[in-house]
């Protein structure tokens, strides 16, 4: 039981739990103040404004820097890892999204050209990274909260 209770209490984590849990949240509002529809499944789904992988490793990070110092290896280990995840959702994962756009747009055409239902369409996810913006807009988040949460655990 003892570690449930550490767990509770450990705020780099809490931190970064309540970062991503904010920026999945605010998802499908953010889509529905720019125009587009709302759509619940956004809170699930990856990619969009503000990025919650950036959200919540940053938060991680903050909080740690903030318990630990910057000269910790807590912090160190944070910091690497925090980095690596931003350049996955900005580099890797946005360019297999644009794949993805492709993979779709050849799909709709041999859809087309099969019209006798040999093949089926099933579109790929072409939301997967993110775009400067979305990326800051979770630095910013994650900063915000990881401040916060040590004050409360």
């Amino acid at each position: 039981m003892s570690n449930t209770n550490n767990l509770l209490m450990n705020a780099p984590f809490l931190s970064a739990f309540f970062a991503c849990l904010i920026a999945q949240f605010i998802k499908p509002i953010i889509s529905l103040i720019v125009g587009e529809k709302f759509d619940i499944k956004r809170a699930v789904s990856t990619g969009g404004m503000p990025s919650s992988h950036t959200a919540t490793v940053i938060a991680l990070t903050t909080t740690i820097a903030i318990q630990y110092g910057i000269g910790s290896t807590y912090f160190a280990i944070s910091a690497v890892f925090g980095t690596i995840v931003i350049h996955d959702a900005m580099g890797i994962r946005k360019e297999a999204g644009k794949q993805a756009e492709l993979m779709n747009e050849w799909s709709r055409l041999f859809t087309e050209i099969h019209e006798e239902g040999q093949f089926t369409q099933a579109n790929l996810k072409t939301m997967l990274g993110h775009s400067f913006s979305q990326v800051f807009f979770g630095i910013i988040l994650g900063i915000v909260v990881g401040i916060i949460t040590p004050y409360f655990f």
